[in-house]
Formats: C-alpha cells, structure tokens, sequence
C-alpha cells in the first residue's frame, strides 16, 4: 500500500462488524439516556427491518458496551420477542470509557436534521399515501406546498400532516377551503397557527360553525390583525381560534353565537381521547400524555 493510500486509512474508523445477540449487549452505562417506553412502542408498532441501523459497540475487558443504538436494541427485542435475536454491531476495541460519553455526547452535534418538506418530498417520491392524499388536495386548490412562503405555496407541511392525522382528511379539505376563500391567499393566511386556528374551531363546533359567516366576517379582517389579537389573548394556535371566535361571533344574534366553553371543552375531550401518536405535535400547554407499558404493543400485534 502506497503513503496516499496509508492517508487515506486515516479516514476510515478501524471497526469490524459482528452479529451479536442482544443479551449479550450492555447498554447501562451512566452516560447513557433513560429509555423512552413511548419511542420504543411506536417504533415497534411501525417496525421496519430497513430502517434498522448497525448498533455502535466498545468492547472493553470482554464486555460489549452499546453506546450508540440503546434503542434500537429494545425496539428488535420488543418486536421479536426474545433478547437472543442478533443484531449488526460495529465493533470498536480501542475505545475508553470516556471516549465513549464523548462519542455519545456529540454524535448528533454536526448532523443536519431533515426538514418537514423534505421528509415530505421523500414521502411523495415513495409512492406513500397520505403525502399522495394531501398534495392532492392542496393542488385541487391551485396551491403547491413549498419549502418556503412564497404567492400560492403552503410551506406549514407539518401542520398539513398533524391536521390530516388528528383530525381527519375532511377536516382538512375545509380548512383549506375557509382559509384560501377568506383571505385569498393573503400573506400567513396558511400559516401554522391560522391553520391550527381554524381546525381547532371546526373540531369544536363541526356544522354549528357556518362558512358562509366565517367568511363574511373574517374576510373584513386582515391576518395581520387577527395575529395581533391572538398574540394578546394566547401563545400558539389557542389564541388565533380566540381571535376568529371573536370576530366570528360579534353581533351576532344569539342563535348563531357559537359558545366559549364549548372551545376550550371540546380540547379537553380531544385531548382525552388521542393516541400517543396524534398528541406528539400537541403544545405545551396541555396535560402530557401518561407512560405506556410494552404490554398494549402486544395487545395491538395481535
């Protein structure tokens, strides 16, 4: 081997790869975050073999010690239903306990995340319905989804998504059918918290809410106006259904009035009755959903 080639190893980690059950794997080491009963289920409820990634071992005095795929581990464990089911490891046999909480302390510190869109774009290149569904759906409106805001783009993708999933598709539909109608593509008309805001008041009040009111009403209203009094009244979504609740129900007769309570009664029913999975993009100021046992993973498998 040639001195450019020897530089060149300098850039490949010397490791070697083994399967190794996992009753043979330690992962109990201090530096190490507590396992997330909720992450473990999901991830096993919605198991995919390739998404499985090799596991990062130290072996030290014998001793194989995971300090990077403590998860990943529990999650084949739980699926599989037996600790001696092997799992890919790459293996390091260089490595000191301190080397190790470091590796793990920084490992994620120059990792550029996936954004929304792009998870979103991916989805739509994969043939996956629920993207195929919404893209759909804001196309018929002659809108795009877009990376950012620009005239006829929606770049709110995540709020797209949590819509559709804690609410429903039709829900959605007239969410974007009351925004894109009353404002008209106005600037943060199809913002997140103006499209949180909308859904929350078609959640509580469904027909009792009337379009052709919203419409008339709001549409006298600028976005930029109804942001302002969201931000006097409530942080996040909460204080945008506020704002067009007011607007919504000034001078009207008491026949079209639609409740307060019925508001803020309706979240907490909402809430009550979601799935871990739907109450991940909920805000903070809601009740946090309780621990779950790996017992109700089984329960759904079978």
């Amino acid at each position: 081997m040639d001195e450019s080639q020897n530089n060149l190893q300098l850039y490949v980690p010397n490791v070697h790869f083994e399967q190794i059950p996992i009753k043979n794997l330690v992962s109990n080491q201090e530096y190490q975050r507590n396992l997330s009963v909720h992450h473990l289920q999901r991830a096993a409820t919605n198991f995919d073999l390739y998404q499985i990634n090799p596991v990062k071992v130290s072996r030290r005095d014998g001793i194989n010690y995971v300090f990077n795929g403590q998860h990943t581990i529990e999650i084949i464990a739980l699926v599989s239903g037996s600790r001696e089911t092997p799992v890919w490891c790459m293996i390091y046999d260089d490595l000191e306990y301190t080397h190790e909480a470091d590796i793990f302390a920084n490992q994620m510190k120059y990792v550029k995340p996936l954004l929304p869109y792009e998870i979103f774009m991916a989805n739509i290149e994969a043939g996956n319905d629920k993207q195929l569904i919404i893209k759909d759906l804001v196309e018929s409106y002659d809108m795009t989804i877009t990376s950012t805001a620009v005239p006829g783009g929606i770049c709110a993708v995540a709020t797209l998504e949590n819509i559709h999933d804690k609410y429903g598709f039709h829900v959605l539909d007239r969410v974007l059918r009351l925004c894109i109608s009353t404002w008209e593509g106005a600037p943060m008309s199809l913002s997140a918290n103006m499209m949180n805001g909308v859904s929350r008041l078609i959640n509580a009040y469904g027909e009792h809410l009337k379009d052709d009111i919203f419409k008339e009403k709001l549409g006298r209203v600028s976005v930029k106006e109804i942001t302002r009094t969201a931000k006097e009244r409530r942080a996040g979504s909460l204080g945008f259904a506020e704002a067009m609740l007011l607007i919504y129900n000034k001078k009207s007769r008491s026949s079209n009035s639609l409740p307060w309570e019925k508001l803020y009664a309706h979240k907490t029913f909402k809430r009550k009755q979601e799935t871990p999975s739907s109450a991940s993009g909920t805000e903070s100021s809601e009740q946090p959903q309780g621990q779950l046992d790996f017992s109700s993973y089984t329960d759904a498998k079978n």
